[in-house]
């Protein structure tokens, strides 16, 4: 991953919503800095026998518009500005999708794949057990992330409700289904920014049937992606791992392509296509890209050299400020992520909504419920950019800041 750090990109993303907003100084401090940092010592006894000691973190963003919200990642490259940075967004992104919630985001220092699965389920409940004062279902409720499943959540809502004394499935989301999971929720981020790209295509005059499109990242996001663009009938020409990519001009069968990489843990070496590098594939010659890796992947290096005309972020943070100002010149069109990824927190916030009425939705009415958010939070952004004459992200953001500095003005300070 790149060395820019993504905290400081989401402050110069403020700043240039501050200034289009002519915000007071006050209030810019506020949104600024976060209302809370909880760093926590997660001492775990290990499958040998000795104790080791890992680094959690909790940042709680801005709370003005409801609880603090976001996904926990297990990472050994976590840092407490990338949190931040997370956290900071989380707060953007659910104003976007004008939900009722401000922005929060943890994450643990460690390495997942070098751990035995009881070693991760005490680490799991050890870090629950850390944070359990500072989150709830009316204060903070955290979610998966990179790293981490409903396996993890399910860990971590046992855990609160066994210190709390009561079931509580509303403490967090991204749960198995039987004990409080969403229908639709595995799939929402990828299905979110599917919907955003029919939107975007609308707007770039794109026919996406038969557009080539590439994916960096083939995680959940991107996984999902890939199976939803192609039953739009886009030409899924490449997708990556970590490990690198592979192309086919011609088109990849996604499903294959699924099962391949379960069985040998990289896309690489998949038959009938070329060997190509996670930069190589950001520029190909596509219609339709989709960043769903990591931060800080586009950056002023490599933007002159992007060809596509739409691009997506379903990973958080993959397009740097000198990037995005790049892409606006040449007239391409950047999904944010604030906007494109949102589709993951829209339906935890349903998810949440069925935790706290015990009354649970079909898959149904979660997905058609999403679509309508997401068409109506592209276009509330779309608007705000052609009102103000900026790019996508500036739009996203000024919309974001907005929302959030009306409902700090209507609260007040106090005391």
């Amino acid at each position: 991953m790149s060395t820019i750090n993504p905290y400081e990109n989401a402050l110069k993303q403020l700043q240039d919503a501050a200034k289009l907003l002519k915000l007071d100084t006050g209030v810019y401090d506020f949104l600024r800095i976060p209302k809370r940092i909880l760093t926590v010592s997660i001492p775990v006894k290990m499958d040998n026998g000795r104790i080791k000691v890992f680094v959690g973190y909790r940042v709680q963003h801005n709370d003005a518009r409801g609880p603090f919200k976001g996904g926990t990642r297990y990472h050994p490259a976590v840092t407490l500005d990338e949190v931040k940075a997370l956290a900071t967004w989380m707060t953007w992104k659910c104003a976007i999708a004008d939900i009722p919630y401000g922005g929060g985001k943890g994450g643990i220092i460690c390495d997942p794949h070098k751990m035995s699965v009881g070693e991760i389920e005490r680490m799991t409940r050890r870090y629950a057990y850390a944070i359990s004062d500072i989150i709830g279902p009316y204060v903070d409720i955290p979610a998966p992330d990179v790293y981490t499943t409903p396996r993890e959540m399910a860990w971590i809502m046992d855990t609160y409700s066994a210190l709390k004394g009561q079931i509580s499935p509303g403490v967090i989301t991204g749960k198995p289904i039987p004990v409080g999971g969403s229908e639709g929720r595995g799939e929402a981020t990828g299905k979110g920014v599917a919907f955003c790209i029919r939107e975007g295509a609308k707007k770039s005059r794109i026919k996406l049937k038969n557009a080539d499109v590439a994916i960096q990242g083939f995680g959940n996001a991107g996984t999902f992606a890939a199976q939803f663009m192609e039953e739009m009938g886009t030409n899924v020409i490449s997708i990556s791992d970590s490990k690198g990519g592979v192309l086919d001009k011609k088109g990849l069968d996604v499903e294959k392509l699924i099962k391949y990489k379960a069985k040998n843990r990289k896309v690489g070496g998949f038959p009938n296509s070329k060997q190509i590098s996670n930069e190589e594939l950001l520029e190909l010659d596509c219609d339709i890209l989709i960043p769903a890796a990591y931060e800080n992947q586009i950056t002023k290096k490599n933007a002159p050299n992007i060809k596509a005309k739409l691009i997506a972020e379903a990973a958080n943070g993959p397009t740097t400020p000198e990037a995005d100002e790049i892409l606006f010149r040449k007239d391409k069109l950047v999904v944010p992520d604030i906007l494109a990824n949102s589709g993951g927190v829209t339906v935890s916030y349903y998810e949440w909504l069925q935790n706290l009425s015990r009354d649970y939705w079909d898959h149904n009415t979660v997905i058609n419920r999403l679509e309508k958010n997401m068409v109506r939070a592209f276009n509330d952004v779309y608007k705000t950019a052609m009102e103000y004459k900026v790019d996508m992200r500036k739009g996203s953001m000024v919309l974001a800041v907005s929302r959030v500095t009306q409902a700090i003005n209507n609260r007040g300070i106090w005391p």
